[in-house]
């Protein structure tokens, strides 16, 4: 398959937050503001990217070569467990305000069913080699960045402007989550 076709597939029609439903818990919890939104962005591109590229060599060259694929949930938690803990460590050095900003949303992308999501897929696609793989991860990394950012963005402009009082604060971000969600889906013949 066509490296562009998984990339751009994966950040628009595939889109792992509006059209498969993975990773809404960091989508609704860190986008009140954009400047968090793109910081955890980056933090899940960082660690989906890279675990989409080791669990590709764990599954294919350990799991696969010793027979014990079956064993593929819990390597791959390990490793993205693994790996976010780099991230946080990091992020804690380099950004405190970020970190504080993230708060219990950055330990929680070792349980953000997107990261999970895009290792399993990347397996179970036939045919996907190792650069498709790590391809399709950052692609779907990208795509949740693009989400979480744009939410933030209209939750900021909303927060302005004159709302029922039976729509502000989380129903007004469903509802903008909703819309959004289905404006991806006008991707879906593109691909």
């Amino acid at each position: 398959m066509n490296i562009f076709v998984i990339f751009f597939s994966a950040i628009l029609v595939n889109n792992f937050v509006m059209s498969r439903f993975l990773g809404i818990c960091p989508f609704l919890g860190v986008s009140k503001r954009i400047e968090t939104a793109a910081g955890m962005g980056v933090a899940v591109t960082f660690v989906m990217t890279l675990a989409s590229a080791v669990t590709f060599i764990v599954y294919k060259y350990v799991l696969a070569a010793m027979g014990i694929e079956y064993l593929y949930n819990i390597a791959f938690i390990l490793i993205i467990a693994s790996l976010v803990q780099l991230v946080e460590m990091f992020i804690k050095k380099s950004s405190p305000s970020l970190y504080q900003a993230l708060g219990v949303y950055l330990p929680l992308i070792t349980t953000n069913c997107a990261v999970l999501g895009v290792t399993v897929i990347n397996i179970q696609e036939e045919g996907f080699t190792f650069i498709d793989a790590v391809v399709n991860g950052l692609g779907g990394a990208l795509g949740f960045t693009l989400a979480i950012v744009l939410l933030a963005g209209i939750r900021e402009r909303t927060e302005r402007n004159d709302i029922p009082k039976a729509f502000k604060g989380f129903p007004i971000t469903l509802v903008t989550a909703g819309l959004m969600s289905i404006a991806f889906l006008g991707f879906q013949g593109i691909l």
